[in-house]
């Protein structure tokens, strides 16, 4: 797993400062430096973390319908431009022999993919992934919508603009009715 550098990172930003003709001694960015360098600390802190860590604890529930856990808010860094993207992620699978997760596993889970140089595509099936190898449910489906501010700030310049990705496993892939129906919840 990554470990991150500040220094490196301080180093960088002054070298990127220095680069669009900046004082890197000027006041306002005496401390900018450091300051990126923990933030990209903090918002880069899922590289350390296997999303299934979140699923060691699983509980024996006599459940097999529908859990759904929706619109989780989240944060990530296009890996392509290094400008964030942000949105919700909606979460649902159907147990299998009663095996459940903690509900707050699955936002934590969204966390943790999120938090790390990425795509959008990544985030939602790592997400799927992650679900169906360690609660090995009947079906999960995760839906992510997000803005991405590099169609926003730069390029086609398009405010407002949202992407959706779905990544939709077992029966949720197979039962139009059930794939429909998680739909239908997600859109209330």
């Amino acid at each position: 797993m990554a470990n991150i550098n500040c220094s490196k990172i301080e180093e960088a930003v002054r070298l990127i400062l220095e680069a669009i003709g900046e004082d890197v001694n000027r006041e306002g960015l005496i401390e900018t430096p450091k300051r990126v360098a923990k933030m990209y600390e903090e918002m880069f802190s899922g590289l350390t973390i296997d999303p299934k860590e979140y699923f060691d604890t699983i509980f024996s529930e006599d459940h097999e319908e529908l859990v759904l856990v929706k619109d989780i808010p989240f944060y990530s860094m296009c890996e392509h431009h290094l400008v964030p993207f942000y949105g919700t992620a909606h979460v649902a699978y159907i147990p299998r022999d009663g095996r459940v997760a903690g509900l707050s596993k699955l936002a934590r889970a969204v966390e943790a993919v999120s938090r790390r140089p990425q795509l959008q595509e990544r985030i939602t099936s790592i997400v799927a992934d992650t679900i169906m190898e360690t609660l090995e449910p009947h079906g999960v489906m995760v839906v992510v919508e997000a803005e991405h501010m590099c169609m926003t700030m730069r390029g086609v310049k398009k405010n407002g603009t949202k992407t959706i990705t779905s990544a939709v496993r077992g029966v949720l892939e197979k039962d139009s009715n059930a794939h429909s129906e998680v739909l239908s919840y997600i859109n209330n």
